[in-house]
C-alpha cells in the first residue's frame, strides 16, 4: 500500500532551522508531483512547497527565501528545510504526492504529519 512518512518535526525557537523529510513507501510516487502543506490550530491546511519530478519548484509567499524542497528520486524522498523559523511557522506539517503543481484539492495521497512548534 502506498503511503508517505514525515519526520523530522519538533519544538525550536525562533531564527531556528528545522529539516522535514518524507520518505515514500513505494516508486509510485516518483512520477508525481511532492510537497508539503501545512494545518495550524483552527486554521485551514494551507500549501508551503512542492517539487515535481524533474526538478522543478513552487514555494508559497510566507516560505519564499526561508524554507527550500528537495528531492531524491533513488530514494523516494523529498525534503523541506526551513531556516529562519517564526512563531507563525507553528503548525503541523503534511507531506503530499500528487500532480503537479499539487494544488490541495487535488492531492492524491497525504501523510499523517509531524508537529513543528516555533517559541517565540
Amino acid at each position: 500500500q502506498a503511503r508517505l512518512v514525515e519526520s523530522g518535526g519538533g519544538l525550536v525557537q525562533a531564527g531556528d532551522s528545522l529539516r522535514l523529510s518524507c520518505e515514500a513507501s513505494t516508486r509510485t510516487f516518483t512520477s508525481y508531483a511532492m510537497g508539503w502543506f501545512r494545518q495550524g490550530p483552527g486554521n485551514e491546511r494551507n500549501f508551503v512547497a512542492a517539487i515535481n519530478w524533474s526538478g522543478a519548484t513552487r514555494i508559497s509567499d510566507s516560505a519564499e527565501g526561508r524554507f527550500t524542497i528537495s528531492r531524491d528520486n533513488a530514494r523516494n524522498t523529498v525534503i523541506l528545510q526551513m531556516n529562519n523559523l517564526k512563531s507563525e511557522d507553528t503548525a503541523t506539517y503534511y507531506c503530499a504526492a500528487g500532480p503537479w503543481p499539487l494544488s490541495r484539492i487535488v492531492v492524491n495521497w497525504w501523510g499523517k504529519g509531524t508537529l513543528v512548534t516555533v517559541s517565540s
